[in-house]
């Protein structure tokens, strides 16, 4: 397979070809397309996917769809995919990672040799690593050994099969390099999804990573019964949390009211398209949890970060109630009920922005 770099000498390659991955693969080809009609002469990128299994990579070469996520949705023709990682990063000069957040550190040491040397890495992840409590956008710091101004994060309420429809859709792509955010901006300007751009990659990253693990407590509620009182103080108590700690660590408070914050937040909490809620829920409805992680077929990222989430408030001084009651449920045993009580017996005390 060969793909040809466009005449601006961007190439985009997305790494992961799972369920977000193929949705924004297939948002960057037909924001190209959309360049490419508005100056038929002038540059527009072209996108190639990585994935792991060749079975999907055929699929999408040769049906134009993948079978795996979205059975007959058709993708952008222009998309091509790959198996081979080091044919993927080629010549790109934006590489888009849309990989579990827990494999990252792995799959960047290996990839680091194939990547260019000022490739621009954007994140679709949305988690804390565990163990170091980093942010996505520190561990590709880290790894890579590259300045944050060359590390965007797209987030927002983007459920990938709405998307994959072309339901209209907005997102936010944080850099703290604004001139970086702006470009990132129009090249994933697609007709049906329009980016905004920040230059707070913390509040934004932190907004992703916290709003999986509300999903996960407001799916409880679901899932015990709980209506819609019960789940819209805990996506606003949540909330509240996330803008404790992203302020914390350094963000801007108004990040949290906005796309990345609390437009996630409702989509994740309130769709049964989210994983982590869906998950949630489950667990509420009775099922352990070994039950449900052999049912879900996809990462709830909001299990495994919840604990480096907790631990990340802990260092910094942060109350996170809702959080510390999902890490009991999701790794200490504690019954759906017992974590419903705990909360509810918290000490009374006023309410206050971001308290």
């Amino acid at each position: 397979m060969t793909v040809q770099t466009g005449s601006d000498g961007t190439r985009i390659a997305v790494l992961g070809a799972g369920s977000w991955g193929t949705v924004f693969a297939n948002v960057a080809a037909d924001a190209a397309d959309l360049a490419r009609r508005q100056d038929p002469g002038g540059p527009a990128a072209e996108v190639v996917l990585w994935g792991r299994r060749s079975s999907v990579v055929d699929a999408i070469n040769e049906k134009g769809e993948n079978p795996d996520y979205f059975p007959g949705i058709a993708l952008n023709p222009r998309l091509r995919a790959t198996a081979d990682v080091a044919e993927a990063l080629s010549g790109a000069g934006v590489v888009v990672l849309a990989v579990p957040s827990q494999t990252l550190r792995d799959n960047l040491a290996r990839w680091r040799e194939h990547l260019e040397g000022d490739a621009v890495i954007v994140s679709l992840m949305k988690g804390v690593e565990l163990g170091t409590c980093m942010r996505v956008s520190q561990v590709v710091a880290e790894v890579l050994e590259i300045p944050e101004e060359r590390i965007a994060a797209v987030s927002g309420p983007n459920l990938a099969r709405e998307i994959a429809e072309h339901q209209p859709a907005t997102a936010v792509v944080a850099c703290s390099r604004e001139s970086t955010a702006l470009r990132l901006q129009e090249l994933f300007k697609a007709p049906y999804f329009r980016p905004y751009t920040s230059t707070d990659l913390v509040g934004v990253e932190i907004g992703g990573a916290m709003k999986n693990v509300i999903a996960l407590a407001v799916g409880v509620a679901a899932g015990m019964g709980f209506g819609d009182n019960t789940k819209a103080s805990l996506i606003t108590r949540g909330l509240a949390e996330t803008t404790r700690l992203a302020v914390a660590l350094g963000a801007d408070e108004h990040t949290l009211s906005g796309l990345a914050g609390m437009g996630d937040l409702v989509a994740t909490c309130t769709s049964p398209l989210s994983r982590n809620r869906t998950f949630g829920e489950k667990l509420g409805a009775g099922k352990t949890l070994e039950q449900v992680v052999a049912e879900t077929k996809q990462t709830a990222e909001g299990v495994k970060s919840s604990q480096s989430v907790l631990e990340l408030g802990w260092a910094h001084g942060v109350d996170l109630p809702i959080t510390e009651a999902v890490v009991k449920m999701m790794h200490h045993d504690l019954s759906p009920a017992e974590a419903l009580a705990a909360f509810m017996a918290r000490s009374a005390k006023p309410e206050r922005y971001g308290v």
